[in-house]
């Protein structure tokens, strides 16, 4: 739907001005010849695109007015440098259909609110996207790889080519202004810092989440303006030490207040020490946050009554000694 309007906005200059010379060229032929109005319009049309249905002064060049003769002279070289270059704007318009698509792109972002922008996509950001998606939340990729915005465009994902050192552009042409959330999830720190500070300059509430793949650089990324930074290598590193380690490791919470914690699930074994207790027992070695009990999840487990039962699958959160400890006794033979 937008590519006749958008194609007709990348000609509508050539198109003014060859309908000018037809005017131009029937008012010529109007008052040096005497040609009535319609007339005269058809000798113009005819002579410019070079049908020659009709010829001035019944072809005699040697007694045509002079000022006629400039007029036309500017007329045709004009019309045919128009022509010209609408056909040239016409393919590359059909042939790439960027126009179209890009100004289609920005009217749908600017029309997207409480959406999240994700900058960078060849490393991490391609999974985050792809999880906002599942979720059904709103979001515009922001990336600098040419290759990589062609496929998305193609995708159907919405996307902003970057320009080299134009960030503040990029996110505007995101539409940060109604945005809730920035991602910060490109392969080099440097544009993580420099796509923070942008973010944090045009909308100062918007909240901020950036990887950091440089553990020294946290202090840096906190200062640049991320709201909640989320290291890389100590992340990947410390979830695939403990996975040697712990079996049942399902994730890892990083927090400034609580520090590295990690959650596991543990089946609670017929023999085991843990059936019969209740959920306070456990908070000497950590705390469960979960239990599926026959494939469902048990809704309240506040309930001072509730108490674990055999083959229950419980869901802990604390360190990794406590999660040990509890695994032992939940195995227990």
């Amino acid at each position: 739907m937008y590519a006749p309007a958008y194609l007709l906005k990348a000609l509508y200059r050539q198109l003014l001005i060859l309908a000018g010379m037809f005017g131009l060229g029937a008012w010529v032929f109007s008052y040096y010849n005497g040609l009535p109005p319609l007339g005269a319009l058809l000798a113009s049309v005819s002579t410019i695109t070079t049908i020659g249905l009709y010829v001035p002064n019944s072809g005699n060049f040697y007694t045509i007015n002079q000022n006629e003769e400039i007029l036309l002279i500017v007329m045709i070289i004009v019309s045919v440098g128009a022509a010209a270059s609408l056909l040239q704007a016409t393919v590359n318009t059909v042939v790439n259909g960027d126009l179209a698509r890009g100004e289609a792109e920005k009217s749908l972002i600017k029309r997207m609110k409480d959406h999240v922008i994700v900058f960078g996509y060849a490393h991490l950001g391609r999974y985050v996207a792809d999880k906002l998606g599942e979720l059904g939340i709103d979001y515009v990729v922001v990336t600098h790889d040419p290759a990589i915005y062609e496929a998305l465009t193609k995708k159907k994902v919405l996307a902003v080519l970057q320009q080299e050192n134009r960030p503040i552009v990029a996110l505007e042409d995101a539409g940060i202004k109604t945005a809730t959330t920035l991602i910060a999830a490109h392969e080099k720190d440097p544009e993580n810092m420099l796509i923070i500070l942008s973010a944090r300059r045009l909308k100062p509430g918007i909240r901020i989440i950036s990887v950091v793949h440089d553990e020294q650089l946290m202090d840096t990324a906190k200062n640049a303006g991320a709201d909640v930074t989320i290291p890389s290598s100590i992340s990947v590193g410390h979830l695939l030490a403990l996975s040697a380690t712990t079996r049942d490791l399902v994730g890892i919470v990083f927090s400034e207040k609580v520090g590295t914690k990690e959650i596991a699930q543990f089946s609670v074994f017929k023999a085991s020490k843990l059936v019969g207790k209740r959920l306070q027992d456990l908070t000497q070695f950590a705390h469960v946050i979960g239990i599926v009990r026959n494939q469902e999840l048990i809704q309240n487990v506040f309930d001072p009554g509730l108490k674990i039962m055999q083959d229950d699958t419980l869901l802990v959160f604390g360190d990794p000694a406590g999660l040990h400890q509890l695994e032992a006794q939940a195995e227990a033979l």
